[in-house]
């Protein structure tokens, strides 16, 4: 396939509202965001610097808090910017940067979930066991492995999109730079690349989900031998990671697991998944953590007395 690009520019069409609503919209979005890198940022602090969250379940929230902060900042500041211009534009290498980077986080935070689930099934399952499985070498090694696999699955999609041809025109129907919009403004046949995109996305997806429930029914199954107080706890440990799971794969699944379209609704499911999401993840940690929140009130207690 010859390599033919004159596109330099990408004019993104956003939502089809009003300047008045996107206005609104600007006034909604930017605390989200702002507090996305507030509550993101003290789960990351407290987790380093707090002796008592030094376990592999709050190892991996570190991570976890640090990759959200990078996935959503691959979208939202230019997402919010845009709601007061007039005229949207990006370049066309940013278009793939932001694209290489979106999905690059997005996976990152796939496999950090299927990290913490295996954490959980071995914590529930295996208690006595647990220091020596969940050795500081393999919690490493599964994070690295995470970023690995991100890094792989991003690099093929970019790989795949750079030899196409795009001639124009040059309007993206989204409020940011994806596959299935790009694709659009190719001047040649994309469906086998379609294709290609659809198994490195589904392979990655699949495999999280898989791992995600056999994880979570032999923990339900392992429950049956607790005792109700024990019961209580470890279901209070997983409803978190379990409601966070859900969050993010399902409007993933919704978008990416079926054919394309260019329905407003898929655009509100997007803006779900990259501006409230992770927002919602520190909260929900916080909120059902005990430990978590009496970390945060010494680390507060701390940074007053200081003062």
């Amino acid at each position: 396939m010859a390599s033919k690009n004159n596109l330099t520019e990408l004019v993104i069409t956003g939502f089809f509202w009003g300047t008045e609503v996107q206005r609104a919209c600007f006034v909604l979005f930017l605390p989200v965001y702002l507090a996305t890198l507030l509550g993101n940022g003290l789960i990351v602090l407290t987790v380093s610097v707090s002796q008592s969250l030094h376990s592999p379940m709050y190892f991996f929230l570190g991570y976890l808090s640090l990759v959200e902060i990078c996935y959503s900042s691959t979208v939202v500041p230019k997402f919010i910017a845009d709601l007061l211009a007039k005229v949207k534009t990006i370049s066309f290498q940013g278009c793939l940067a932001q694209i290489f980077f979106f999905h690059f986080f997005g996976v990152i935070e796939s496999l950090l979930l299927v990290a913490m689930a295996y954490d959980h099934y071995v914590a529930i399952c295996k208690p006595l066991h647990y220091m020596s499985m969940m050795s500081r070498q393999l919690c490493r090694l599964l994070v690295v492995g995470s970023w690995l696999g991100g890094f792989l699955h991003s690099i093929i999609q970019i790989l795949i999109t750079i030899p196409l041809p795009f001639c124009g025109p040059n309007v993206i129907d989204h409020y940011f730079c994806d596959l299935h919009p790009l694709f659009k403004l190719a001047c040649t046949d994309t469906f086998m690349v379609g294709i290609i995109i659809f198994v490195n996305s589904g392979i990655i997806s699949i495999f999280s989900l898989m791992i995600l429930l056999c994880s979570y029914i032999v923990i339900l199954l392992s429950l049956r031998n607790h005792s109700a107080e024990g019961r209580r706890k470890a279901l209070s440990t997983c409803a978190a990671h379990i409601t966070v799971v859900v969050l993010f794969f399902g409007p993933a699944t919704f978008l990416y697991l079926r054919p394309a379209s260019t329905y407003t609704e898929d655009k509100l499911v997007a803006v779900f998944y990259t501006v409230i999401t992770p927002m919602l993840n520190p909260i929900i940690y916080t909120l059902r953590n005990a430990e978590v929140k009496i970390a945060i009130r010494k680390l507060w207690s701390k940074k007053t007395q200081m003062e």
